[in-house]
């Protein structure tokens, strides 16, 4: 496996930023009465998948297979929430259909790397 310099170098991490962009421009569409609520839930989560990428690189290899499980549990999370936001009308089918398939490759990033380690 090549030397990790940075997480920005990790694509599991660059694909996290893309869905929480990607998120953050989906829930601009998000009725505004929802800005405490499904709004704030689903960036949080979006949020949370980079986050935990780039906090667990940084630790033990055990803690860095945690941190990963938390983010593809996140990034499903994130999708869970796209979902209910399709159903409210908030977002289009098609807007939802962007989404999916960023959310698998964060997850199967996740996961392939996750047996990079074991």
């Amino acid at each position: 496996m090549a030397k990790i310099n940075s997480f920005e170098d990790l694509i599991v991490w660059q694909k996290a930023i893309d869905l929480s962009v990607e998120i953050y421009k989906l829930t601009a569409k998000f009725p505004k009465e929802e800005i405490f609520g499904l709004t704030a839930q689903v960036r949080r989560a979006s949020n949370s998948v980079s986050l935990n990428i780039s906090e667990g690189s940084v630790k033990s290899t055990q803690t860095f297979i945690n941190q990963l499980t938390i983010a593809d549990g996140s990034a499903t999370e994130v999708l869970s929430g796209c979902i209910l936001a399709n159903r409210l009308n908030f977002i289009s089918a098609q807007d939802l259909e962007k989404i999916r398939p960023i959310v698998a490759e964060v997850t199967k990033n996740a996961k392939r790397f996750k047996k990079r380690f074991k």
